[in-house]
């Protein structure tokens, strides 16, 4: 009898573990895992597609692209889904003190060059292209205003406008771009350099001094505003250069020779080199980014209501209103997971041309949108965390993936796990929301906590570092009736 009872003990366990190990191979196929379903809550896990309505919509934010952010340059023209995008720059430099002056006796300095250098931080778009680039000094009559942050969409508002040339146009060849700068001076690569006019180096080094332009911060705006950039249209341009302005080789560099050396000895001819920079504190700047979407697919799309296609671009840029309307009567389950899966669309016109160099964001930002308060964006309840919890901040999602999928290669691929905010409307029956798809790169949202602290509210601030560069990025997404990259909402769950 007791040799029964094991054998029949025995074949028990080997049943359930076989129910289990399938009903885990059967759930396995998750976007995110299922590492945290409970093994006896396993055994009846089931899982659906909850159908979701998608839109486009044009996010006409007022994105600041801060000092600290890398200022972008550069125009892409060829561009069929998106449309073109224009970037320009407008900055000042300034010496390390007030009142500044050129070490030596003025009338032995002699002038040698002055050369504005850029420390290049990556680029976005066609490599194969030569990028020129124009300098010029900002129109005396639109100073830049330092007490103020230019929004980066809204150019003509402002009027900020270029002035004289101060340089040859310059040619950047992106293939030679790492190339090693070697010199007395300094030891460095990825920098852009752009020589001065003759006269713009005699004005720098001989004309301003501390009696004048050099007195301090202010009058050196007065006689000089600033240097502006932009690209040569007429180059057929289609790419985004990146610049670090604070990094040591972003400077203008003075080189001339004197009679004071930095030994202190007079008497002696010898050549110096005296550097300004761009100062956070002190400096007026604006980075502008104009999008144009006339012609383009996505200017078809945006605000046409549950869409097969919908489109994001990085801000200044669209996004994606996600409604979920069959949640409101899914009825009470245990909700294991519930992801939020968005994928690209590959364009097969111009998978291996404009596809390979327009890549995707490589983070969306999945909030909640409230109709009462539609400027405001809100933390996903219960599920988005604040960056200071970075596990559960990346447990959310929005960071893109790359695939295989539908015969395809690489499809960029977004996953939003969005489980407690489904568990907390099927059991608790919370509000639910509309959500907004977006690429974020300096932004805030209103940050509410999980439940039960949910009763108080702060905002939470997305930044270039978790997010995206200013531009940089756009992609085509399969929308909610899209045949083959459906944007949908998985769920795993077991019945109560």
């Amino acid at each position: 009898m007791a040799f029964n009872h094991i054998v029949k003990r025995v074949s028990v366990f080997i049943v359930l573990l076989g129910i289990l190990s399938s009903a885990c191979t059967r759930v396995s196929n998750s976007e995110l895992g299922l590492g945290l379903l409970p093994s006896l809550d396993a055994i009846n896990t089931k899982d659906t597609i909850i159908e979701v309505e998608t839109e486009t919509v044009d996010i006409p934010d007022s994105l600041m692209v801060y000092g600290s952010d890398n200022q972008i340059l550069g125009e892409i023209n060829n561009d069929p889904q998106f449309g073109t995008t224009k970037a320009t720059m407008f900055f000042q430099m300034l010496p390390d003190f007030f009142p500044f002056f050129i070490q030596g006796s003025k009338d032995s300095i002699i002038v040698d060059s002055a050369v504005l250098t850029l420390k290049y931080a990556g680029f976005y778009g066609d490599t194969s292209k030569p990028i020129k680039i124009n300098l010029h000094q900002i129109d005396p009559s639109t100073p830049l205003d330092i007490s103020k942050y230019y929004p980066a969409n809204f150019p003509e508002f402002y009027g900020i406008q270029s002035g004289a040339a101060m340089a040859n146009p310059v040619n950047i060849n992106l293939a030679r771009i790492g190339d090693s700068i070697i010199n007395r001076y300094e030891a460095s690569q990825f920098q852009i350099r752009i020589k001065l006019f003759d006269k713009y180096a005699r004005m720098f080094i001989k004309e301003f001094d501390s009696n004048n332009a050099y007195r301090s911060d202010t009058t050196l705006r007065k006689f000089f505003p600033g240097f502006a950039l932009s690209v040569d249209p007429s180059a057929n341009n289609n790419g985004l250069l990146r610049f670090n302005m604070l990094d040591t080789n972003t400077k203008l560099a003075l080189y001339y020779k004197t009679n004071y050396s930095a030994t202190g000895l007079v008497g002696k001819v010898d050549t110096t080199v005296v550097k300004m920079r761009f100062r956070l504190s002190a400096n007026g700047y604006a980075n502008f980014i104009k999008r144009d979407r006339t012609g383009s697919e996505v200017s078809r799309h945006i605000g046409k209501a549950n869409d097969s296609l919908v489109f994001v671009q990085t801000s200044p840029g669209t996004g994606v209103k996600v409604k979920i309307p069959a949640l409101k009567t899914f009825s009470n389950r245990i909700i294991h997971r519930a992801e939020l899966i968005a994928e690209q669309v590959p364009d097969d016109a111009t998978l291996n041309t404009i596809e390979k160099h327009m890549l995707a964001p490589k983070y969306l930002l999945l909030a909640a949108y409230d109709a009462n308060n539609s400027k405001v964006l809100r933390s996903v309840p219960n599920d988005y965390q604040t960056l200071a919890n970075s596990e559960a901040f990346v447990r959310f999602g929005g960071f893109q993936t790359i695939k295989a999928l539908n015969g395809y290669d690489r499809v960029a691929s977004y996953n939003f796990n969005i489980t407690r905010y489904v568990q907390g409307v099927v059991s608790r029956k919370d509000s639910t929301f509309d959500f907004r798809i977006s690429a974020p790169v300096n932004d805030s949202i209103r940050y509410i906590p999980p439940y039960p602290n949910n009763t108080i509210a702060g905002v939470e601030y997305i930044t270039t570092s978790t997010a995206n560069q200013p531009a940089i990025g756009r992609v085509r997404l399969g929308g909610g009736k899209h045949s083959r990259f459906k944007m949908r909402l998985r769920i795993y769950y077991s019945d109560l």
